[in-house]
């Protein structure tokens, strides 16, 4: 594990994460959210932008593939209605003897290191948990935390996401945080098209029948509403294969089966 030391304090550093993710189709969202963390000028700071959108339509798949094509190392922190500030920075833990240590936070090691940090469902978080990263949210770029008393300022090249689900949040975000969270991008379902391109990325294995018979479902769905994603179809598609190999059984009769195990008896309904 990777140590530093800042003020004469000792800081365990935590390491990047490396995700089989790829971003598919919708190259303007990735644009967008690439031109939010540029920096035009020596006296220009990059934004804060936050992904909002329904669960499952790519959110943190988007934000992994700007950090990667910014080539900079990726972070993840995952925000809970539990998270506390010393969570987000730097917590005490016991050494091998029995000693107190210090360990940085995901967040904290991209400052540090000119990461990326991917917030993921920010709306999660309380208010006490917000207030100890609005300095890192303005012009300041440093959080200061209690256990130390260290003040941490970022890199340069650290750059910072939030995604927040449209949905129900455990919090609400206080109106001086999300000031401080913009650029807004919205993410939406997917056209046809995209889902498709989608599914086959993620199940190219799977005969084209089968995927287009899970987009169709799909785009009903979106249309009434639901909350059904892309993720949900992979998830289907992916058990109608593994029940086919383990039964011999047609596709046509194991879809439908495959749905329901998936999403319940209610999104039969969009089946054709």
């Amino acid at each position: 594990m990777e140590q530093t030391t800042i003020d004469g304090i000792s800081l365990s550093l935590a390491g990047p994460v490396s995700l089989s993710l790829k971003w598919v189709g919708q190259d303007e969202l990735l644009q967008q959210l690439l031109a939010a963390w540029m920096v035009i000028d020596d006296r220009d700071i990059p934004f804060n932008p936050r992904l909002i959108g329904k669960p499952g339509v790519g959110k943190t798949t988007l934000a992994y593939a700007a950090a990667r094509r910014l080539g900079r190392p990726v972070y993840l922190f995952q925000a809970t209605m539990d998270t506390r500030p010393e969570d987000l920075i730097i917590t005490p833990v016991i050494g091998p003897d029995g000693k107190i240590q210090y360990a940085a936070s995901s967040l904290v090691s991209a400052m540090l290191k000119g990461g990326v940090l991917i917030l993921d469902e920010g709306n999660r978080m309380s208010e006490k948990a917000w207030a100890s990263l609005a300095p890192l949210l303005d012009d300041r770029r440093y959080v200061e935390s209690i256990i130390t008393g260290l003040r941490v300022p970022a890199h340069r090249d650290f750059r910072i996401v939030v995604t927040m689900n449209e949905d129900s949040s455990t919090f609400e975000v206080p109106e001086y945080i999300h000031s401080r969270l913009q650029p807004q991008i919205f993410i939406d379902f997917p056209e046809a098209d995209e889902e498709l391109m989608i599914l086959k990325e993620n199940l190219p294995f799977a005969p084209t029948r089968i995927l287009k018979y899970v987009v169709d479902f799909l785009q009903r769905a979106h249309a009434a509403d639901e909350l059904y994603s892309v993720r949900d179809g992979i998830n289907i598609a992916r058990y109608a294969l593994k029940m086919m190999a383990a039964t011999g059984k047609d596709a046509a009769e194991l879809l439908p089966l495959s749905v329901e195990r998936v999403l319940g008896d209610e999104a039969l309904r969009y089946l054709t």
